[in-house]
């Protein structure tokens, strides 16, 4: 008898990101054993491990890879990318294309824009500080992120809206052939719109590392393909999380206006802040997904080579065998080894970045916006339609202040 046909399958729910409270399913599913059988969205089954040991150590096993086209249950993946990236490969191609962008993300070059990011949140702060009203995402969360990204590759920020809608369409949950569309759509204008970009850089070097990319091609570091596909995860991938973790922070701290103003008061505290707001809820939520190339037992459960297997950093993030009340939003938590940019090989290139962005973007808004209040009551908040978890707008009001 195939032993997937001993497990319940759980259903994914479609609307699991966009919940005001999803955890409670992900806890569910990780009580019910720490490695379960899920139905995702489009019908896919796949194996989800819950635990964070288990996390952890499946994250760093090289039976699990991160390209799909290694096995057949990548080929059941939908809106599985044309080209590969950093995401999508192992080594040695993981390795050659990280290391062509890993030195733009080094803690020293990161911490070397720390007043360049202050100085940008100031400029976006200025027109809204004298209204009393703004919406925190619209007006601070998602321009911040995209400027400093815009800034480090050498795209123009006057085209954001264009690459933010594209972005937008890419990340929407995949449910049928009809949103697979869509988002390969999208990502094929976005592609085309890099690919030019691409195309002036070769004719006008340009200091920033879209240049740094042109010049890896034109060495044979990297194919055509590579290095749009490159600038795709890059743009997408620099801004998107950033946006939602700036967002959903200012929401915890509006639902607790105590510990916010324990913050104001006390800014050497955000950093600590910072890391308890991507364990608690942080935007990637569900997970990422890895195919087995062997057989593997994770929490004491044989997978076979050739499955579909969803490593939940929502589940990891909330573990009672790790954390302590783990469902408590503890803002000095000190023992916080959270998952929320991965582990090993594929860990997050951008971290010490989104951090820097979160800690002086949230830093900004508690000490330039006083009385800062919710807008809205919180039912009629929404979050995005994304793979990826976070707010569509967050209204508030605040004292106004002119300079």
């Amino acid at each position: 008898m195939d032993e997937r046909a001993l497990h319940d399958v759980h259903p994914f729910p479609a609307d699991l990101e966009r919940r005001p409270d999803p955890y409670p399913w992900l806890n569910d599913l990780r009580e019910a054993g720490p490695v379960q059988r899920v139905r995702l969205r489009g019908g896919t089954e796949a194996w989800m491990v819950t635990r964070h040991r288990d996390v952890l150590a499946a994250a760093a096993d090289p039976r699990l890879s991160s390209d799909p086209r290694r096995v057949a249950a990548g080929a059941r993946l939908l809106g599985t990318p044309a080209s590969p990236s950093m995401l999508t490969t192992d080594p040695p191609d993981h390795t050659r294309l990280r290391r062509l962008v890993s030195r733009a993300f080094t803690a020293r070059r990161v911490e070397g824009l720390r007043p360049r990011v202050r100085e940008l949140a100031e400029e976006l702060l200025d027109p809204v500080t004298p209204h009393g009203h703004a919406d925190l995402v619209a007006d601070f969360a998602f321009p911040l992120p995209v400027a400093v990204i815009c800034e480090l590759l050498g795209v123009p920020f006057a085209d954001r809206a264009f690459f933010s809608r594209q972005s937008t369409e890419m990340l929407r949950p995949q449910v049928d052939s009809a949103g697979v569309a869509v988002a390969e759509a999208a990502r094929g204008r976005l592609r085309a719109y890099l690919a030019e970009l691409i195309r002036d850089k070769q004719l006008r070097r340009t200091d920033d590392l879209l240049g740094d990319l042109v010049t890896a091609g034109e060495e044979n570091r990297l194919s055509d393909d590579e290095v749009v596909s490159m600038a795709v995860l890059l743009l997408v991938a620099g801004h998107e999380t950033t946006v939602n973790l700036i967002g959903t922070g200012m929401l915890l701290l509006l639902r607790r206006p105590l510990r916010m103003a324990a913050l104001r008061d006390d800014p050497a505290l955000l950093g600590p802040a910072v890391e308890e707001f991507l364990r608690y809820d942080g935007p990637v939520m569900t997970g990422v997904i890895r195919y087995t190339t062997a057989e593997v037992e994770i929490g004491g459960q044989a997978i076979p080579a050739g499955e579909m297997v969803v490593l939940s950093t929502g589940a990891a993030n909330r573990d009672p065998e790790r954390f302590e009340h783990p469902d408590e939003l503890v803002l000095d938590r000190r023992d916080n080894a959270h998952v929320a940019f991965g582990h090993g090989l594929h860990f997050c290139l951008g971290a010490a970045l989104a951090r820097l962005e979160a800690v002086e973007g949230i830093g900004a808004l508690l000490r330039r916006l006083p009385g800062l209040a919710p807008a809205m009551p919180e039912d009629e908040l929404r979050w995005r339609p994304s793979v990826l978890r976070g707010l569509q707008a967050l209204p508030v009001t605040f004292e106004p202040v002119v300079r």
